[in-house]
């Protein structure tokens, strides 16, 4: 009889060790499971994302602190699916939004990018223009100096015409001159030739005359 009592005893004792045992497992799985729970709402980047999964895993933890013995198990498994499920969620729309900041990131750079090209267009234009605008100066500008020039070369062949006109005008008086002064040399040449010939027709007859009159007196 007392051995009996005695293994009743042990195994109350055992039963006892063993609840107690397990309402410590319980007490960790609960603690583990509320702590990541925890460290998920506090995230500052996950936090804010997966509210709905995150309630539902609070229920979980809940009813696993609620389930008997028999339904533990299920219960466990379903908190820690729970709270597996929340941080997933809370990642996936944390990548979903940040996906989604890079890609309004992306149009507003591709919009940027479309600006500064626009922009570089324009200036491309206006320097085209401003370079159109001076080479129709510069074209002007030779035009005017060609027209000059032109003109200028023009009076210069005039001039020269002029001068040449001139030079032949003068030629041809400088030959009539000359032709002149031959002729007046010539006529004087024959004037004192004539001279010359009358001054001898005139002086003969005188000499004779004074032999004459020499030889008359002679004889008397």
């Amino acid at each position: 009889m007392k051995r009996f009592y005695f293994l009743l005893a042990t195994m109350l004792l055992g039963l006892a060790v063993c609840g107690s045992a397990m309402a410590r497992k319980d007490d960790m799985d609960i603690t583990r499971l509320t702590n990541s729970l925890s460290q998920l709402s506090s995230d500052p980047t996950l936090g804010g994302y997966a509210q709905a999964e995150q309630a539902l895993a609070r229920n979980a933890i809940a009813n696993l602190a609620d389930a008997s013995s028999h339904e533990r198990p299920h219960a466990l498994y379903m908190a820690e699916r729970s709270v597996d499920q929340a941080r997933a969620s809370a990642e996936l729309a944390a990548a979903q939004a940040k996906l989604g900041h890079l890609s309004s990131e992306h149009d507003r750079l591709l919009l940027q990018r479309s600006q500064i090209e626009a922009d570089a267009a324009r200036k491309e234009l206006e320097f085209q223009r401003m370079q159109y605008q001076m080479a129709q100066q510069e074209t002007v500008r030779l035009q005017q100096q060609g027209e000059m020039a032109a003109s200028q070369a023009q009076a210069a062949q005039a001039e020269a015409e002029r001068a040449r006109r001139l030079a032949a005008a003068q030629s041809r008086v400088a030959r009539a001159a000359r032709h002149e002064a031959a002729l007046a040399a010539e006529a004087a040449r024959a004037m004192r030739t004539q001279l010359q010939k009358d001054a001898g027709t005139t002086s003969a007859p005188s000499e004779k005359h004074k032999t004459k009159k020499l030889h008359h007196d002679a004889q008397h």
